[in-house]
């Protein structure tokens, strides 16, 4: 006879300190897997900056994973390339300008998952949040409580708020994204890596109605995941909300590589955009000229991270090794965040085991995701014919972008969490997480 009693919650409590992407993915695995949490969001109300956001065949299967419903949700409301010839394709490539990869306007690459796996799909990324806020309960979640301490107590963590307001926990997981205040906790704020630091390329983010980006550029440009390359820049058009609106994000390498404005995120006047790709061919300048309501965005990521975790603090998701999208993995990644941390937590009796849990997490996550940001900022200059020793050279440009992508979209992360629940056990064997090495 099989027993009706519902699994027993974990005996500790953990603090989310984020609810984007990646601190609702958290709380829905906690949740999923009984393990008590409070998220605390710094805004006041759930809301995702930007439009578009892509993931690719690794990302969902890590929403399965964390939760299958999180996946029923997404596929509801997914944008597939319109073709169903370009299933598994991620994006079409074609010359943004005349230059060594070929003529303007000519294809010369396909960038594909492999026979019978989704390509990349796109998803508006406010209906990706309400998707996940659906799921994680309402009592749950606290609003207007940005983190900007987090201490170590006899029992736990104490964190403190900009408000002024505290709040306790057994433990702490810092998920407040590219502006972390809990990384600094982390990794100390004297470490230059606890600040982000700009990449040398900011976009032009917009969205055009799919029946003008039709007229425009015809049913195959318009419907499908396109990028056009040119030298010192690329833009990534793909549909969204069900091939309703087409988006945009234009790329371009700033020739100082500085950026002196506070703010990261600024409105920005047509001639400015259009004077970026003035050098560009038709279809580019058309794609431009039809931008609504374009903002400018300065792309930073962190500098490498030499530990994800201090004592009963950890970080997951941006706030661990925020990247580029360049390679459209940022989003997916803190996805597989979500699901090996809860896992850990989940595999441990009591508060005691939660520290050798996170250096667990830090041992399977921190490499994999440290790649990420590094191969993201190369995989941008090779988008933008500045690869070194690839420039525009055809053939290299095209094994480049199909060995970057590979690693990604193939891992098996279960793998990763045998491995990590491996470790775990061997430290409850030995005492404690301080009397296990590994090497990284």
């Amino acid at each position: 006879m099989t027993s009706s009693t519902p699994p027993k919650e974990k005996p500790f409590k953990i603090a989310i300190l984020g609810g984007g992407i990646g601190g609702l993915s958290l709380a829905i695995g906690f949740y999923k897997r009984h393990i008590p949490f409070h998220l605390y969001e710094s805004a006041h109300a759930f809301a995702e900056v930007g439009a578009g956001v892509g993931f690719g065949p690794n990302s969902l299967r890590a929403m399965g994973l964390v939760d299958p419903v999180i996946l029923e949700g997404y596929m509801k409301h997914v944008t597939h390339n319109a073709f169903p010839s370009k299933k598994s394709t991620c994006f079409d490539f074609y010359a943004g300008m005349d230059s060594g990869l070929g003529k303007e306007g000519e294809h010369f690459f396909e960038l594909t998952t492999g026979e019978g796996v989704l390509g990349m799909c796109c998803i508006h990324r406010a209906v990706f949040l309400d998707q996940l806020v659906s799921l994680v309960p309402p009592e749950t979640v606290s609003f207007g409580k940005r983190a900007v301490t987090v201490e170590e107590t006899s029992n736990g963590v104490q964190i403190k708020f900009e408000d002024g307001s505290k709040a306790s926990a057994s433990a702490a997981v810092g998920c407040d994204g590219v502006k972390s205040n809990i990384r600094k906790m982390v990794l100390g704020k004297e470490d230059p890596a606890a600040y982000p630091s700009f990449t040398g390329k900011y976009a032009y983010r917009g969205l055009i109605p799919m029946n003008k980006a039709v007229d425009m550029l015809g049913d195959e440009l318009a419907r499908n995941a396109v990028m056009w390359i040119g030298k010192q820049g690329h833009i990534l058009t793909s549909p969204v909300e069900k091939g309703e609106v087409m988006n945009v994000v234009a790329f371009k390498t700033k020739k100082d590589g500085k950026w002196d404005n506070k703010y990261w995120v600024l409105p920005q006047d047509r001639k400015g955009m259009e004077d970026d790709f003035a050098d560009w061919g038709d279809s580019v300048k058309k794609i431009v000229s039809l931008m609504e309501k374009p903002d400018v965005w300065a792309l930073f990521d962190y500098p490498p991270a030499n530990i994800y975790y201090k004592g009963r603090t950890c970080l997951s998701g941006d706030a661990a090794h925020a990247s580029t999208p360049h390679l459209g993995a940022g989003a997916g990644m803190a996805i597989e965040d979500a699901y090996i941390m809860a896992s850990l937590l989940a595999e441990i009796e009591d508060e005691k085991g939660i520290e050798g849990a996170f250096r667990a997490f830090d041992a399977v996550r921190r490499p994999r995701t440290q790649k990420l940001v590094s191969t993201s900022q190369e995989g941008g200059r090779v988008l933008d014919c500045e690869g070194k020793g690839i420039g525009e050279d055809r053939e290299k440009w095209r094994k480049d972008l199909a060995e970057r992508h590979e690693w990604i979209w193939e891992k098996k992360l279960e793998d990763d969490l045998e491995e990590a629940v491996a470790m775990l056990e061997g430290m409850k064997a030995r005492g404690g997480a301080e009397d296990t090495d590994y090497k990284i």
